[in-house]
């Protein structure tokens, strides 16, 4: 829940309905953005010219990596600690759902000193055990039942990577327009 899903208007012929269309989904996401993010020179990833996830903030393009890296950890967290029967802190401890900006702020300050290049190689392995925890499971513990409210694992997986991947790049690829990236 990535963002406020009740007042969101989604284009349900977007949204996967199962396992192979999640995976799907989420790998040409990835694909997509790793080859914006490879396209950007170094020296232009701290540049604060993107729109921030609080009102009338700019972040960097590596902030965005911080951000996307986040909700991932948090995918894989949520899971583990309700796959061990733990409470979940649901979005994250210390934040409620009308706070996602400062939890995306504290994303930010949490990767802050990791260069471009290595937030790179986080998000694709954050994004690659994300993908292990999907292949996992199958279709009626991804789609079949809630997980979080009436929400299903599957759509919470969704909500938190492709979604956010493909919000993302909007603004990735808004970057290099304005930068006079190819």
């Amino acid at each position: 829940m990535h963002t406020n899903i009740e007042s969101k208007e989604v284009d349900v012929s977007s949204v996967p309905k199962n396992k192979e269309e999640l995976i799907k989904s989420i790998t040409e996401s990835l694909n997509r953005i790793s080859k914006d993010y490879i396209s950007i020179p170094d020296e232009l990833a701290r540049l604060l010219e993107i729109e921030g996830n609080v009102k009338d903030t700019k972040v960097s393009v590596c902030d965005t990596l911080a951000y996307l890296i986040g909700w991932g950890k948090l995918v894989l967290k949520w899971n583990q600690l309700k796959s061990e029967g733990k409470h979940v802190d649901f979005p994250e401890t210390g934040y409620k759902w009308n706070q996602l900006g400062e939890l995306a702020q504290s994303f930010q300050s949490e990767y802050h000193d990791w260069s471009f290049v290595d937030l790179q190689k986080e998000f694709k392995l954050t994004i690659k055990e994300v993908l292990a925890l999907i292949e996992s499971l199958d279709d009626y513990s991804l789609y079949g039942v809630p997980w979080y409210n009436e929400w299903t694992l599957g759509r919470m997986i969704q909500f938190n990577t492709s979604s956010p991947i493909k919000n993302m790049r909007r603004k990735v690829r808004r970057f290099k327009r304005n930068n006079k990236i190819n």
